[in-house]
């Protein structure tokens, strides 16, 4: 089915804006302004995780290092998130969750679990299954969309001149 941009910005904003109601407005503040993408994306490896360090943050939001260690410093003076010394080794520092980023999470943990719940309770076992191959198409198409927008880039190889 082939369908114009009218139609799909038809469709699109029809279902948001049937969406955007079933979301507490505490929710959403939580979710959406007192945190930017990336800080959500951390608070979300934290809570898997427990501990990481920089690094894994870095690679896990695509962003530098330095970007990295920003945007955690700033969700350390929302009181988010902790830094603290790793246990075994010193000289490694570890983030975690702070009280306030486990409570922030938490709710809206519990608001999207109380959806779901809502959601699976009325769709059978055979719906679930077909729902969940749909989205795993979409996924694939849009990965793959994603990785031939990627032109390949060679990597830099940077001379150093030894005298």
């Amino acid at each position: 089915m082939k369908l114009d941009q009218n139609k799909l910005e038809e469709i699109f904003f029809e279902y948001f804006d049937r969406i955007k109601t079933l979301i507490s407005s505490e929710t959403w503040e939580n979710a959406l302004l007192n945190s930017s993408k990336n800080e959500l994306l951390i608070l979300l490896l934290l809570y898997r995780r427990q501990e990481v360090n920089m690094t894994q943050i870095a690679e896990y939001i695509h962003v530098p290092l330095n970007t990295a260690t920003g945007i955690v410093d700033r969700m350390e003076k929302k009181k988010l998130a902790v830094r603290q010394r790793s246990r075994e080794d010193k000289r490694v520092v570890t983030i975690s969750l702070a009280e306030a980023g486990k409570e922030q999470l938490g709710s809206i943990i519990r608001e999207f679990v109380r959806l779901g719940e809502k959601v699976t309770g009325v769709l059978t076992a055979e719906e679930l299954e077909t729902a969940g191959r749909i989205l795993d198409k979409v996924l694939l198409v849009l990965t793959e969309e994603q990785a031939e927008d990627k032109p390949a880039v060679p990597k830099k190889v940077r001379k150093i001149v030894i005298e």
